[in-house]
């Protein structure tokens, strides 16, 4: 299923952050550097790639054979930086905590819990002191 529009710029914000986990060297695309990316896939479910090529068609090849071959899909690409995602059934998705509901529910409406004592802030034990210096003097005026 490919990924909506909205996912995917989730994906993108997310892998803002990342650095590259693997690099295709000159050799390009081997078998050993599709183990690689299919072993980041499992650990991470998103990765960026970088290859150290400057042909844009190889790269763009690159994304598509890699895609095809570890069924995953292209979140973006960003010069020589490619960023893949694949889910990875056996993790457990996240689930989002709700806060714990509020314990002032129901209760009096001025902000304070039953039997809860309202406390003040915090001053000072000791008085501020003036400044030691004298009087605040003028800065003589400049003519303009």
């Amino acid at each position: 299923m490919p990924l909506t529009s909205s996912r995917r710029s989730e994906l993108r914000a997310q892998a803002h952050k990342l650095n590259p986990v693997v690099i295709i060297g000159d050799k390009g695309l081997t078998a050993e550097v599709v183990a690689e990316i299919d072993r980041a896939l499992k650990a991470h479910e998103l990765i960026k790639v970088r290859a150290a090529t400057d042909d844009r068609k190889a790269r763009e090849a690159w994304m598509g054979e890699i895609c095809a071959r570890l069924q995953a899909e292209p979140v973006q690409q960003i010069g020589k930086v490619l960023v893949i995602w694949r889910e990875n059934p056996e993790k457990k998705p996240e689930k989002k905590v709700d806060p714990a509901p509020s314990p002032r529910r129901g209760g009096r409406d001025d902000g304070r819990r039953s039997g809860v004592k309202r406390t003040e802030r915090r001053r000072s034990r000791t008085a501020s002191r003036p400044p030691e210096s004298g009087p605040r003097r003028r800065r003589p005026r400049s003519s303009r």
